[in-house]
């Protein structure tokens, strides 16, 4: 009641005030979300958590689900390599920005390095409003490991006679794949895309130390702009309504999420 449902039911009342914290709060009913709809700033951070969702979250559940599917393979050392891919998971936000930052220097970054090496291209990954997103992008896939490891369950949880069947019937390789694993696996990729989606969407702290939003707001989220309003312009009541903004759209998405598996998700084993 005290930590959950009277800081909702507040920030309700003040996305319909003029509240800047210092002073008390002046209702204004739904002026703050009517201005939110012809703010630049607002369009802008929204595109670019959009963009980031659609590409991050695609790939992210691409190579998680690959990097899962090696990982159940029956070889030597198999639990090493799967403590290797969880590691980087465990590693704090702050530590992970830094080392980020480190490693897509533009002049003498080691992902540059490697670039120039090999004679390709080596950009200004933070520096560029072509790179920068993309760089967030790659960095993001640092840290699928909860992911893979959510896949790896699911996979060791395929009755091994569904298998058998299939090899008896002649299916090779990718056809026990497609008839068989990804089926059985589709509740954990619905699980991993609702869990993306709202992650996704509330990116924050990355952003915030290795770009702050630049260049040129190209990496300017919408949690970002949530923050710069609410905490340095003190608009504590259009920050208010952004965030119920961004809660309907993260509900909305997941709802759409659900109404979808229902086409595609099997749950019978």
């Amino acid at each position: 009641m005290v930590f959950m449902l009277y800081p909702m039911g507040a920030s309700i009342y003040f996305s319909l005030c003029d509240y800047s914290v210092l002073q008390p709060a002046l209702f204004i009913g739904l002026e703050n979300y009517s201005e939110l709809l012809g703010d630049k700033v607002f369009w802008v951070s929204l595109g670019n958590t959009l963009y980031y969702a659609f590409f991050g979250l695609g790939l992210g559940l691409f190579v998680s689900l690959g990097e899962a599917l090696l990982l159940n393979m029956k070889v030597k050392g198999m639990a090493f390599h799967r403590t290797i891919i969880f590691l980087p998971s465990l590693v704090p936000v702050v530590a992970l920005s830094v080392l980020w930052m480190w490693i897509f220097n533009g002049d003498s970054g080691l992902l540059n390095a490697v670039l120039e090496g090999l004679g390709l291209p080596a950009p200004n990954w933070l520096g560029s409003e072509d790179w920068a997103m993309p760089a967030l992008i790659l960095m993001g896939l640092w840290g699928i490991g909860h992911p893979v490891v959510i896949y790896l369950a699911g996979l060791q949880d395929i009755p091994q006679e569904l298998y058998e069947a299939a090899e008896i019937d002649g299916a090779g390789s990718w056809e026990r794949f497609w008839n068989v694993t990804l089926p059985m696996l589709t509740p954990v990729v619905y699980f991993n895309v609702v869990m993306g989606i709202i992650g996704t969407f509330q990116l924050f702290a990355q952003p915030y130390i290795m770009t702050q939003g630049g260049p040129g707001r190209a990496t300017y989220f919408y949690a970002l702009a949530l923050y710069d309003y609410a905490f340095m312009d003190l608009r504590m009541g259009y920050a208010s309504a952004m965030a119920w903004i961004l809660f309907v759209i993260i509900l909305g998405l997941t709802l759409l999420a659900t109404r979808i598996s229902q086409r595609w998700v099997q749950y019978d084993r």
